[in-house]
């Protein structure tokens, strides 16, 4: 983060370093887990929300963070997911408490290559062979449960085909799985756990959110999500191709800053969120090939969110200006038609954001994201599983109220190169 966005930030928003914070149709499916409707009580409790970026074989440390959510008893409110992302995010929300954790596992056991040799008996350097190895295999045989190659496809000859099979990779086995993995029935009950994911229009290159509050949610808008070109082709939905949210926007964190300023019927909630980034926008100077390809990619897909957080940052002091002007008018001005909209620009919530960063190096490897090896896999599930343990118990959530900056950033993750 350059010095001027930390500086834009820490003026507006209270930011709490580790140390700060230190100190201060699935079978066996069961009934929804029944939440109260929060947004018409007064003393709602903040709603949870999980925002997972996309990332390929590094979502596996998403499901770790969850794993620790689940133990921790946070079950999310509301899941924003991207790619990789739109997938843990539609088995988390797809699924009752007593089966997400196991979804899950099965989702990664299913998606990840047997390791060559014996990952922890052996030395890095093998370690790091075997990886490479794997991640060559993915790309040439596909993941099982995930997508295979088309076969003698002429896209790949740059010959024209149709645009749902414009990839070099057939994701039927990922639909199938999902269908497995994924009740959607369960997804799309009033009471379950809200579901977000994000696709690219391919013909405007506009971000659209298929979100659960407000539609069916069905396995193609979660495939339209993760169909990233020239990989995967893009999925039709009502007449329209997708592409993967990540080309517009890898994280999803605006979807949760925007849903405030959509809640013009509703009381605004007060949030605690998890934005778990799976990319270092941060990193050394690279001096080979594999490094420079890292750092692109790494870049390429990084959060973009603190300008979205300077955005929102704006636009709330704003309604807070806006709405004590309109406290000093005398009564007969207040009453003017034209007046009374900034009575409802009132916002006294709260968002507490709880950033989460894997912090794996992957040897510098450009091809981290298809390292579907099994120790990989089983590595960054266990990082994700104690980083977010140690977040949840740093933050003190119990103790979260509100501010008048509207914002309290909890950066608990050490990033390491």
């Amino acid at each position: 983060m350059s010095s001027k966005v930390s500086n834009k930030i820490a003026a507006d928003a209270t930011v709490l370093s580790p140390a700060k914070a230190a100190a201060g149709p699935a079978s066996g499916r069961t009934t929804p887990d029944t939440k109260p409707k929060k947004d018409d009580r007064p003393d709602a409790k903040p709603r949870v929300v999980l925002v997972l970026q996309g990332g390929g074989a590094l979502g596996a440390y998403q499901a770790g963070v969850y794993h620790a959510m689940h133990e921790h008893d946070m079950t999310p409110d509301w899941v924003v997911g991207t790619s990789i992302g739109a997938i843990n995010a539609a088995i988390i929300a797809g699924n009752s408490r007593e089966l997400r954790l196991s979804r899950l596992k099965e989702f990664w056991e299913s998606v990840s290559h047997k390791d060559l040799v014996a990952m922890d008996k052996v030395p890095d350097s093998v370690r790091q062979t075997s990886t490479w190895w794997t991640s060559l295999d993915t790309i040439l045989r596909g993941v099982p449960g995930f997508f295979k190659p088309r076969q003698m496809s002429p896209f790949a000859m740059g010959l024209p085909v149709e645009p749902e099979e414009a990839s070099f990779y057939d994701t039927s086995p990922l639909a199938e799985t999902l269908a497995k993995l994924v009740d959607l029935d369960f997804l799309n009950c009033p009471d379950s756990i809200r579901l977000t994911v994000n696709a690219m229009k391919v013909t405007t290159g506009e971000l659209t959110c298929f979100d659960s509050d407000k539609r069916k949610i069905g396995i193609e808008h979660v495939m339209a999500s993760g169909a990233l070109p020239p990989g995967f082709a893009p999925v039709r939905v009502d007449g329209d191709l997708y592409w993967d949210g990540g080309l517009y926007s890898n994280t999803p964190l605006e979807v949760v800053l925007d849903d405030q300023d959509d809640r013009a019927e509703k009381p605004r909630v007060d949030t605690i969120c998890l934005m778990v980034d799976l990319w270092s926008a941060e990193g050394e100077e690279p001096r080979t090939l594999d490094e420079v390809q890292t750092r692109q990619k790494d870049v390429t897909f990084a959060s973009r969110s603190q300008r979205h957080i300077e955005n929102y940052l704006r636009t709330h002091q704003l309604r807070r200006t806006a709405r004590a002007l309109y406290d000093k008018l005398p009564p007969e001005e207040r009453s003017k038609s034209e007046l009374k909209e900034f009575a409802g620009l009132a916002d006294d919530s709260t968002i507490h954001l709880i950033r989460l960063r894997y912090a794996g190096h992957d040897w510098n490897m450009a091809s981290k994201d298809v390292n579907f090896s099994r120790g990989s896999v089983q590595w960054r599930w266990e990082q994700g599983y104690q980083d977010a343990m140690q977040a949840i118990e740093r933050a003190n959530i119990a103790m979260f109220g509100k501010t008048d900056a509207g914002l309290v950033i909890h950066d608990l993750t050490e990033v390491v190169a």
